[in-house]
């Protein structure tokens, strides 16, 4: 099985990824546009992680979610919530 190395500019880059989502999420909550509950589906596409990443996040207890006759629907402002208390934030020294 072949190996990839993980450098600090990948994970740099991955940060703004996420961050410019988080954004994105944001704007459309304040426009309105954006739906109360989402299906597991929009969550995935959302936040771009695969099924395995969203089922372990409900595992572990990090994301709060809701079963309805066998659909798992997640609240966007638990999610937000989710984001921001993992904000990690990085101190340059000066």
């Amino acid at each position: 099985m072949p190996t990839s190395i993980i450098t600090t500019d990948d994970l740099r880059e991955f940060k703004m990824e996420l961050l410019d989502d988080i954004k994105k999420l944001l704007a459309q909550q304040a426009s309105g546009t954006i739906k109360k509950y989402l299906k597991s589906s929009e969550v995935m596409d959302m936040l771009q992680v695969s099924p395995g990443t969203l089922q372990n996040l409900r595992i572990n207890g990090t994301l709060p979610y809701t079963k309805v006759g066998g659909i798992i629907y997640y609240d966007t402002q638990e999610i937000q919530n989710v984001m921001e208390a993992n904000r990690v934030q990085h101190v340059q020294n000066p």
